[in-house]
Formats: C-alpha cells, structure tokens, sequence
C-alpha cells in the first residue's frame, strides 16, 4: 500500500467511525457540480495531504521517517489556532505529561539542582519519608556519581533518566555530605507522589505546619498544583487546623499553574455554600454550570487567597469563585488569564494524546479571564486583587521570594535558614485577617463539615459526556524555579 494510499484509508475509517458517510460517487464530484459539500471539501483536502505525504516518501533526496513526517503535520495544524495550550504529545513525551497530571513516578524521592558554582548535581532537599530520605540523602548533598557515571557536566536531564525508573529496582549513587565526607548509597526505587499541599515548615518528624500564628490561630495552607490528590490533601490540612482551633485561613496561591477543573470547583465547594462556581462553553460542547452546596462546607473564618503573575488556570477559578462570592479578599497581583479548558484526547491507543482546547470558563460574575493574544493591561482579563490590596512585586522581588520560598522548603534537622526578605504581601494578607478578627469576636472553627458522600453529584453535574474526565485535564507549564527538579 502507497503512503497516498495509508492516509487515505485512515481518513476514510475515522470519517466512517465518526458517523460521516461517504458514497462511492461521491469521492470526485462531476465538473457540473456548483459547489463541494463540507464532506467532498473534506475529503479534497485531506487528499492534498496525502499527495504529499507520498511525495516526500517517495522522491525526497533523502530517507524519511514517516512518523516524524506525520508528527510535524500534526504540530503543524494545531499552530494555525493560534492558541498555545492546545498541543501534541507523543509518545516520549506522555510519561512526562501524566506524571504531571498524576503527581507520581517511580523515583527515590529528592528534589535536585545544578550547583551554579561547581556545576555539579546537588540535592536541595530530600521528600519526607522518601527511600532517598530513609537511606540518609540530605539537603546540599552533591551527588558525585550515578551508578558508576560522574554527574561532573550531567545535565539535570540525563539524571533524571538514570535515577528514575522502575519501583523496586535499585540505583547507586555516591554522595559528597557537607562534611565534605563521601558516601556510596544504594537506594530502592519506589513510588513518590508529590504533594501538592503545603504549608510554610517542616515539623521535625517531616510533617508540615499549616498554623502560621499560633496565637491567633492563623492557618496558611499553599497549593503548588491542583492534581487529582489535592482535594483529599487539602481536607486533611485543613480538618488538622479546625482540630487545633483555627479563626482564619491564608490560602497561598502564588506560582500555581492550575491543573485539574475538577480539583478547583470541589476544593472552592469547600468554602462556599451556595451559588455558581464555575461555568464552561464550547463549540461542540455541553454548557455546564458547577454549583456549590452547603453540605462539606468548613465554617464562615477569615478568609484571604494570595496570587501573583503566576497563577493560573485552575487557581483563577478558586480565587475568582472565592472573591466573585465574596468568601476571600484576594491579595496581590494580576493573575495570569487563563480562561480556557483543554480536553486530552487519547490517541493511539493511550500511546499519544492531542491536548485541545474544546471550551472556554466563566467566573461567577460572568467577566472574563481568558487573556488574549493582543491583549492590553487595561482590558479585563485574569483576577484582580481587591482594592487596597494590590501588592506587585518587581522582578528581582519575585527572584529573592523565590529563593526565600526554596530555602524554607528545606527538609532539615534544624529551623529553616534565617532570611531578611520581607514577603510584603503576605504581610497585606494577615493585616486583612487580623483586622477581621479584631472587628468581632471569632470563634473557633470547631465543627468540622458534614461530609459529601461519595458519589453524590451535583445537579448541575447530571450531564456529562463520554469527554467529562479528559475535559478536567487541564496543565500549564510551571513558571517558577524552572531548574529544579524531583527525582
């Protein structure tokens, strides 16, 4: 069979499969015909493509892969929308875009950098309880070796493919303390799920601390992702502050890419009793509202959300939700405008997906999100903060919060290294908060939420297509500390 001959007979099934039908005469419409039908228009063009397809196979001076050829023609219709969130993913590169999504891998469970001094891979801190934890890996240990090869010029790449792997296979690494006393380790590969539910420290036994203030009983809670663990981690975090008598809450938003629509409405479900959460549109697409209902709802504290540049997606659905319905006053700067979500079609069998954007959301208030192509700072997109509490950092304030952030992150024996950067919009933050406790007595969130079973579904949740769990999928890529990276 011709490669003319290969596409033609995949375009003919798909049409088939999709319920277009296609009649034998119908393939080359007769000269007197005044106008091609959107199904002969169809099949014209995908000929054209298949003509050259077999062109460049047949005559090209060179050899040709054919799946490099069809891989660049798919990436070469998706660039005419103009949009930068609908992509293909191939082969090699869905292992990496599900571990997104799932937040889990086969690893030994350290968070790793290139020194920018001595080039070499150094560990910024290990996870709590992970295999490289428990063999006794810690933050600033400079990895030497992996299994037998010098990470001396290794790029961050390279080491993830050596040290990531199978669960319950093992890697030797050689590792150089700050002592300056080496150490040939072996540790046993398992599975590592990110957490995506933080607070500001470490506890000691590796726990983090959600209480900010113990005084006055401040909680601060930050969600790096919303992944399909966030929920039921946020719920723990939170039910562990209501335990200890939590009056207000700091929900840190900052740097948050977004992920999961579903993670989203059923973490802003839990802030809200009543009223529209989100709503989506598409083209070809089902309208869906998402409402909140009273049942699961964490008591009425003081509430504020803090975003910057940097958060997007499923973080501009909480924060607009929260703001749009009064429940938060949001702090600190213009977020990223993202109002559009993408449903991940699976292709191939699971063996490649086309991430597309099929609709776009709508905060409660109805205004837009989306920023779009040549959009102006003064047109309305993204999530504005209140008024009163916009607090922009410059760039090089963002670069010190960043490395302060990482810093503190450390997983370590003693206290979090001491740091004279000031986070100024936390500070707005907890003004905002201990002025609404001072205004009125507050008590103690003492009643925990009744709980939503499972499976219970919201009404405007009934409709839903065989596309509904691709069509929450949504990621972007994260913008800050792009040189770190978990193994």
């Amino acid at each position: 069979m011709s490669g003319r001959q290969w596409i033609l007979s995949l375009v003919l099934a798909t049409m088939l499969a999709g319920g277009t039908r296609l009649h034998a005469d119908d393939a080359k419409p007769t000269p007197a015909a005044p106008a091609l039908t959107k199904d002969e228009e169809y099949y014209r063009l995908m000929e054209i493509l298949a003509d050259t397809f077999e062109q460049i196979e047949r005559n090209y001076v060179k050899e040709v892969d054919r799946r490099k050829l069809v891989e660049a023609a798919i990436r070469g219709m998706l660039e005419p929308l103009e949009d930068p969130y609908s992509n293909y993913i191939s082969p090699d590169e869905l292992g990496q875009f599900t571990q997104v999504i799932e937040q889990e891998f086969g690893g030994i469970g350290i968070q790793v950098e290139l020194d920018p001094v001595h080039h070499r891979l150094t560990v910024t801190s290990p996870l709590p309880g992970s295999p490289a934890h428990k063999a006794g890996i810690k933050a600033g240990d400079m990895i030497l070796d992996i299994e037998g090869k010098t990470t001396n010029g290794m790029t961050l790449e390279d080491a993830v493919k050596l040290m990531k792997g199978p669960i319950g296979e093992s890697v030797k690494v050689n590792v150089r303390h700050l002592d300056m006393k080496t150490e040939q380790l072996t540790v046993t590969r398992a599975k590592i799920q990110l957490k995506t539910v933080l607070g500001d420290v470490y506890r000691p036994d590796g726990t983090w601390d959600f209480m900010l203030d113990k005084e006055k009983k401040i909680g601060y809670i930050r969600l790096t992702s919303f992944s399909r663990e966030t929920t039921s981690e946020l719920k723990k975090a939170l039910d562990e502050l209501v335990k200890q008598g939590m009056t207000a809450l700091v929900l840190d938003l900052r740097n948050d890419p977004g992920g999961l629509l579903q993670a989203a409405t059923d973490i802003a479900d839990m802030f809200l009793e009543e009223g529209v959460i989100v709503s989506t549109k598409g083209r070809n697409t089902e309208p869906r509202v998402f409402e909140a209902r009273k049942k699961g709802t964490y008591p009425n504290f003081p509430m504020a959300v803090l975003v910057n540049r940097y958060s997007a997606s499923a973080s501009e659905i909480l924060s607009a939700a929260l703001q749009d319905h009064n429940r938060a006053v949001v702090v600190g700067e213009r977020t990223w405008g993202k109002g559009s979500v993408q449903n991940v079609i699976q292709m191939e069998e699971n063996k490649s997906a086309l991430k597309l954007t099929t609709a776009s959301y709508h905060r409660p208030s109805g205004k837009n999100i989306h920023r779009f192509k040549d959009a102006l700072e003064t047109d309305e997109w993204g999530v504005m903060p209140n008024e009163g509490y916009a607090i922009k950092f410059s760039n090089d304030e963002l670069v010190k919060y960043n490395d302060f952030r990482r810093h503190r992150d450390v997983l370590k024996e003693d206290a979090p290294d001491k740091s004279d950067f000031v986070d100024t919009q936390l500070n707005k933050a907890l003004e905002y908060i201990t002025g609404k406790l001072a205004a009125k007595d507050v008590p103690e969130a003492e009643k925990k939420p009744e709980e939503k079973k499972d499976g219970e579904a919201k009404d405007s949740d009934k409709k839903t297509d065989k596309g509904e769990a691709a069509l929450r999928r949504e990621i972007l890529p994260r913008p800050a500390r792009p040189f770190i990276v978990v193994i």
